[in-house]
């Protein structure tokens, strides 16, 4: 792709001054969808990948912080990269922060990966900020285009036939890994079934088998469920994203109840929850005998929660270990 080198040392310059936002253009930004689309395509819906490799969790639009991640695990291609979803929304450069990683996508095809994550869908977008910012900053357009992109990503991932990676949960129609390589694409995300699960389900401590999810979307699903899957698929280990809450909790960081009504979801209500040690705060959780973990990579998330981030490494021999990032207090702030 012509002018990408330009394209990322730009996003990267501009980067080091925290909150700015970089000069873009609309029909750079629309070619960078329209290669990585081709690119996500060329690729398996299941992708099969190789330690070592940093898997990193929800980023959601916090520009400085995918930024530190890079810093502190290797800026591609010194370290190979793996994304569970949720680039956009709710932070304040969803822009920047899906167009380096695109970018990236396109440069190194196969030694940095993303996968979808439930934001990665226009009708959650549409909702939680995406929308507003490419309709402020550039266009409608440019959002759509965007919408096009994302019904290509991947969805799932298998590290060295062990590891299996995906932005949600496991899901109760989940009986052959074949399943999700047959998933069809691009494709919008259903209000049930295979995909959505994928995407939107949760474990949940106090729950035996598969329950009700607070969110009104998919499944939560028990540690024996996790351990029936793993003993079942020859796997060692379930790596998943979508919670800064603590899995300690049965609860959200909003209430929020959703309806799916003429192809896009629609909240009926919503109550917010004290925010008080909620949070995943070191960034990451383990679960069901660590059989299970949940990474979050967004410190400080949304400005009001002083959780860490983290990104795990997977090194050559499958051991996992975790770098995490502290909330940002005015200069890059990093612990092992």
């Amino acid at each position: 792709m012509e002018g990408l080198d330009g394209m990322i040392e730009r996003l990267l310059e501009g980067g080091k001054i925290r909150g700015k936002k970089i000069q873009l253009a609309e029909p750079e930004i629309r070619l960078l969808c329209t290669t990585a689309k081709d690119v996500f395509l060329s690729q398996p819906n299941l992708l099969e990948l190789e330690a070592p490799i940093n898997v990193c969790g929800d980023i959601h639009g916090q520009y400085p912080d995918l930024l530190r991640l890079f810093e502190y695990g290797g800026f591609p291609p010194q370290s190979n990269y793996l994304f569970l979803g949720d680039y956009v929304d709710r932070g304040k450069q969803s822009i920047e922060t899906i167009s380096l990683l695109l970018a990236y996508k396109i440069k190194y095809p196969d030694n940095f990966f993303l996968l979808r994550g439930n934001h990665e869908c226009a009708s959650i977008n549409r909702i939680y900020g995406f929308y507003d910012e490419c309709k402020r900053r550039f266009s409608v357009r440019l959002w759509r285009i965007f919408t096009d992109c994302f019904n290509c990503l991947p969805v799932a991932a298998v590290i060295d036939e062990k590891i299996l990676c995906m932005h949600g949960g496991l899901s109760p129609e989940l009986e052959s890994l074949d399943q999700v390589r047959a998933v069809e694409r691009p494709v919008d995300v259903p209000d049930q079934g295979l995909l959505c699960d994928l995407l939107w389900a949760d474990p949940d401590r106090d729950v035996k088998g598969w329950g009700e999810n607070d969110r009104g979307v998919s499944f939560t699903f028990g540690a024996d469920k996790v351990v029936e899957f793993l003993k079942k698929h020859d796997l060692d280990l379930i790596c998943r994203a979508h919670q800064v809450l603590s899995l300690s909790l049965s609860l959200s960081l909003s209430l929020i109840t959703f309806a799916f009504e003429r192809g896009c979801f629609r909240i009926l209500s919503e109550r917010e929850l004290p925010a008080e040690r909620l949070v995943v705060e070191d960034g990451y959780e383990f679960f069901a005998d660590r059989q299970l973990v949940t990474i979050f990579s967004a410190p400080n998330y949304c400005g009001e929660f002083n959780n860490a981030g983290a990104l795990m490494n997977v090194d050559a021999s499958l051991l996992c270990s975790f770098q995490i990032l502290k909330p940002w207090r005015g200069k890059l702030a990093f612990m092992e």
